[in-house]
């Protein structure tokens, strides 16, 4: 060493390399702890899915869980058909209720709360893959075996992601069935009650056939601040909308009024409204 040079501390070096190992640990950690949240989120969404499925009788519902992942996963989260969903809904069909189908739009709480008290009517939600797979998120990666339950797009982000492309797959399905005189619970507290960007009105309605639904009875739900009756004119174009042959009626029921019939079993469901 010649005079003038100046040797680094070795202690300094020292903590330098501790430092740099530290963080490449620490990364390790984070990706190592990222990757079982991912899957263990992903687990908890098959157990969920199974859970569910399981309080329906006489299905295999691993065999459906393996329909439900063929449809979505290694696909690219926004390039996921509705068609991609066909095996699923063939593992579990949608079975006709003739006179007991309950349709809805922008009223879910009200007739979720009415279906679960009252065995009057049958929603898409009360149907096995409704039921298993309401509130829920999913979607693949492309490349990956696995199906995650964070990072997905939303409904509105594409229009063919997995959840969105599944719904309408559904409503597609559960409404090729209806049959008989067939119910729809509409907002009378909105100025549009049949809004033609609803799943009700761009998917269900056009999938009414007069050969098996014999009539359409809507009711719609109003509370005190009410903007719209049976005349609105969105309702007009939902009669125009219908087959001919499938009758039309409407019925403007207080919010209040649904809720103590849902909460009394001894009131005849043909009297709610």
């Amino acid at each position: 060493m010649e005079h003038g040079d100046v040797r680094p501390p070795r202690r300094r070096r020292r903590s330098c390399v501790i430092m740099s190992i530290a963080t490449v640990l620490l990364l390790i950690v984070v990706v190592v702890v990222l990757a079982l949240t991912l899957s263990q989120k992903a687990d908890n969404l098959k157990r969920t899915f199974i859970a569910r499925c399981e309080k329906f009788q006489g299905y295999d519902c691993q065999k459906i869980w393996v329909a439900f992942e063929q449809a979505h996963v290694g696909r690219d989260p926004c390039n996921v058909p509705m068609e991609a969903y066909d095996p699923l809904f063939a593992e579990a069909p949608f079975k006709p209720a003739c006179n007991r189908m309950m349709f809805w739009s922008k009223t879910k709480d009200v007739v979720h709360d009415f279906t679960e008290n009252r065995d009057c009517f049958l929603t898409l939600e009360d149907t096995l893959l409704g039921s298993v797979l309401d509130g829920l998120t999913w979607c693949g990666k492309k490349g990956s075996s696995e199906t995650f339950s964070s990072g997905c797009p939303g409904w509105k982000d594409c229009e063919k992601n997995p959840v969105r492309s599944f719904w309408n797959g559904a409503s597609t399905a559960f409404a090729d069935v209806a049959c008989g005189d067939v119910t729809a619970m509409l907002n009378g507290s909105i100025t549009t009650p049949f809004s033609p960007t609803s799943t009700f009105a761009s998917i269900e309605v056009k999938r009414f056939n007069s050969m098996r639904v014999e009539s359409l009875n809507v009711v719609l739900v109003t509370r005190k601040n009410a903007v719209t009756n049976c005349t609105n004119a969105s309702l007009r174009n939902l009669q125009e909308e219908l087959d001919d042959g499938i009758k039309y009626n409407c019925t403007e029921v207080a919010e209040s009024q649904v809720l103590d019939c849902s909460s009394d079993p001894e009131k005849p469901c043909g009297a709610c409204w």
